[in-house]
């Protein structure tokens, strides 16, 4: 497969997640249970995983608090990026945003049409990065991280994928 072949050296990545929902609570998150397990099956540290309610502020509040520890490199959001009236994971993180990721959402949702068709259109997934910290918003569904994890997330943070990748990316991100 073009782009995904691996040579090199592995370069662990510190991943913080949250899961946003109102009603999962440690015992019943599966979608960031598997999230926890790929990233360490991986090869990746689990720097925090929390869960937290559909809260815009809240949200906000907690992946303000991880852009600026220099301990956590990726944030991977799960929940809150559909269409409802409580869906608030977007408008909680893109003000956040120092650049969009646009690739992102529109790879999840080509890789997820032969699987569910126009329904991935309901899915308001996104990336960017925000103070040299990657973060990404994905839905709550376990298959969906699943997914987003196998087929994007994966390969992109992992240092030995070519031609590029995400970790490849970290000491070029800062401003300063």
């Amino acid at each position: 497969m073009s782009g995904s072949s691996q040579a090199g050296e592995f370069i662990p990545v510190n991943i913080a997640i949250l899961t946003v929902s109102d009603t999962r609570d440690e015992e019943t998150d599966s979608s960031g249970r598997l999230l926890a397990e790929r990233l360490g099956e991986a090869g990746h540290r689990l720097a925090e995983k929390v869960i937290l309610p559909d809260s815009l502020y809240r949200i906000r509040a907690l992946v303000s608090k991880w852009i600026a520890d220099p301990e956590v490199q990726v944030v991977i959001i799960t929940g809150g990026t559909g269409l409802t009236g409580r869906d608030q994971t977007p408008e909680a993180i893109t003000p956040l945003l120092d650049k969009t990721i646009d690739g992102f959402g529109e790879l999840f949702r080509a890789v997820s049409y032969p699987e569910i068709g126009s329904s991935t259109i309901q899915s308001r997934v996104l990336g960017g990065i925000a103070n040299a910290t990657f973060i990404f918003a994905i839905p709550g569904s376990t298959h969906a991280c699943g997914v987003a994890w196998d087929a994007i997330l994966k390969p992109q943070l992992d240092s030995r994928t070519k031609p590029c990748n995400f970790v490849q990316l970290f000491p070029r991100l800062k401003r300063d």
